[in-house]
């Protein structure tokens, strides 16, 4: 799957089969389901659901919140638009 199939797959009503969590919870995004998506990654560890948490909490304009998991991601908040992190962030994770 590349990243344009990614981007067409939201016109469908579930996800495409076999992506990781950190996918799924952007598809979601990508779908306007903020609340999904985050529940998809709220309880996980590690830095790299870290980075999408903090993404996800900078959508919700939760600035203050986005910074700590991007810290917790060991980067800081980027200064690109929101639908430019969410196409660097899919890009990364299609990879």
């Amino acid at each position: 799957m590349d990243f344009n199939q990614f981007k067409q797959s939201l016109q469908q009503a579930r996800p495409p089969e076999h992506i990781s969590v950190f996918l799924e919870s952007l598809w979601y995004d990508g779908k306007g389901d903020w609340a999904r998506a985050h529940d998809l990654v709220d309880d996980l560890p590690g830095t790299t659901a870290a980075r999408v948490h903090a993404y996800l909490h900078r959508v919700e304009g939760d600035l203050g919140n986005a910074d700590y998991w991007y810290r917790q991601a060991g980067e800081k908040r980027p200064a690109c638009s929101l639908q430019e992190e969410w196409e660097l962030l899919v890009r990364h994770f299609i990879k």
